[in-house]
């Protein structure tokens, strides 16, 4: 016997927000590998730049996991891009330091980050372009600005 399926009276907003991050990450990798890095590569670089920082919290700004963190540090020193550094506020801290090359990279990176982003939203009217964005805005500033806690957390997709 085949169980009837419930009837859906809204639309699967858990499906339409995952399909699109999803379908924007791969483009973002692609269009980032075509310089050599990734989106966790272009995430410590352009937060490195803003100010002097160690690698916990650029962990924590990019959402990695210490390992994760580490990888992309060392993939970053072995490229050239980035080194790690005594702080100069602290001098029991190390920090990510961007190299000029790295800097280069991350100018160039940012304009890539922001074509993707400007592509996927070119198929919407620019009025409802700003209304997706501001509405989204909401969302992560309100409703949906932290996870509940679970005893089995969901996994998120890292950036």
């Amino acid at each position: 016997m085949t169980a009837m399926a419930p009837t859906r009276t809204e639309p699967d907003l858990s499906f339409l927000l995952d399909h699109t991050s999803h379908v924007l990450r791969t483009r973002m990798a692609a269009a980032l590998a075509e310089i050599g890095l990734t989106a966790r590569m272009h995430c410590v670089l352009v937060h490195a730049l803003e100010e002097e920082r160690t690698q916990i919290q650029l962990a924590e700004i990019g959402d990695m996991d210490k390992t994760t963190m580490v990888v992309t540090v060392d993939a970053l020193e072995k490229a050239g891009l980035a080194e790690r550094r005594p702080s100069t506020k602290d001098r029991r801290a190390r920090i990510i330091a961007v190299t000029d090359q790295g800097a280069a990279v991350a100018v160039q990176s940012q304009r890539i980050v922001d074509q993707v982003h400007a592509d996927a939203l070119a198929s919407l009217a620019a009025t409802d372009r700003q209304d997706l964005l501001r509405v989204l805005k909401q969302l992560v500033e309100g409703d949906l600005e932290s996870p509940s806690e679970s005893p089995r957390p969901a996994r998120r997709a890292r950036m």
